[in-house]
């Protein structure tokens, strides 16, 4: 999968372009300010419908303008295609091959893996931040994930609704209750199979480029407890149980103890929880791991690789883990996109970025 081309209007601080991107690296060169972010956000944003810096559409429309949009030419395995989104402050539209679509059907056509400074907050942040990111990983490349997902959610705002009016007698609360229990117990299996897959590729990427003495594993940590060995039909029965046992507490409280909400995914390293006891460096580590193990797991689920945007590498990494990072994805057949605020000595295309005007060094 490459991204052919991305055209952008009234999107941050960009003045409006077309840009033809390689389908190899591609190097964003700029002192701070100048919107070299905001050019790998508005791709990201194209391939997703979501931005990785904010979730308030009208932070991204530039100022004083009232609507923005943003369109792509991508090329995956098939064929040549494209997708945009033409957005103000109460509408979004999502097109793709010129065709309105839903949400539903626009997210996932493009994958794409990014790695930004504030990326740390995956190990320092609160289990909320890391079930979100998990959650959006999985349903990028996964279908039925995405589906079941935003499922669940609907059925968890219908279920507190019944929980704070202490109104579960009711019939209507018990057939909501029993789809909680279903697409909540296909979550946890889903996660817990993601999981096991993942750590052994974090392990492994982080030992080849950062450090092979030491041993780097994800624990999904689930309100019921261990599950890595249980069927469908084994979890669903367990959250049932947790549900009957926890009744009185949920009624007191007036929202759902159970569920998948409650869980959170931990980092360790050399059997120590991460965010305890590891250094700054061996946590920006963990992260970029955890990212490339990311694109093989869309390579493994999709067949083809996803685009990879790393922002800011220049001051995110010392000189040496920069030249194993670089050195790594030249050898990988993957389209990536990065910004710096120096040069790099490798082959990639560079575009100069000023006050919002990108240019290209070397067409």
């Amino acid at each position: 999968m490459k991204i052919l081309e991305i055209n952008y209007i009234n999107f941050r601080n960009l003045k409006d372009k077309s840009i033809k991107l390689s389908p190899e690296i591609n190097l964003f060169i700029g002192k701070n300010g100048q919107g070299k972010t905001s050019i790998v956000e508005a791709i990201y944003f194209s391939a997703t419908g979501k931005s990785f810096r904010t979730s308030k559409y009208s932070e991204l429309i530039k100022y004083n303008k009232k609507k923005s949009g943003c369109y792509m030419e991508y090329v995956d395995k098939l064929s040549n295609k494209s997708l945009s989104i033409k957005f103000n402050l109460d509408k979004k539209e999502y097109v793709f091959n010129k065709k309105n679509v839903s949400y539903e059907e626009y997210y996932g056509k493009v994958n794409v893996v990014s790695f930004i400074p504030e990326d740390i907050e995956l190990i320092m942040g609160s289990p909320s931040v890391r079930r979100r990111f998990f959650n959006g990983e999985i349903s990028q490349s996964n279908e039925t994930y995405f589906y079941n997902i935003r499922k669940y959610n609907k059925l968890l705002k219908i279920r507190n609704k019944y929980l704070k009016a202490k109104d579960t007698k009711n019939e209507m609360f018990l057939i909501y209750q029993e789809e909680f229990i279903k697409y909540g117990s296909l979550i946890l299996q889903k996660r817990t199979e993601y999981v096991k897959n993942i750590s052994i590729l974090l392990n492994l990427n982080y030992r080849k480029l950062f450090d092979n003495k030491k041993e780097l594993y994800l624990s999904y940590s689930s309100f019921l407890g261990d599950i890595k060995k249980l069927s469908l039909n084994e979890i669903q029965e367990k959250f049932r149980n947790y549900i009957a046992k926890n009744n009185i507490r949920e009624l007191k409280y007036g929202y759902s103890l159970a569920g998948p909400q409650k869980d959170d995914f931990i980092f360790f390293l050399n059997e120590k929880e991460a965010k305890s006891y590891s250094s700054q460096g061996e946590k920006k580590s963990i992260v970029f791991s955890l990212k490339l193990a990311e694109l093989d797991m869309v390579l493994k689920e999709k067949r083809e690789n996803p685009i990879f945007i790393i922002d800011d590498l220049s001051s995110y990494f010392d000189k040496t883990r920069k030249k194993n990072i670089i050195d790594f994805l030249i050898k990988r057949n993957i389209q990536v996109m990065i910004t710096s605020t120096e040069k790099f000595k490798i082959n990639s295309k560079d575009f100069n970025v000023c006050e919002g005007e990108i240019y290209c060094e070397n067409n």
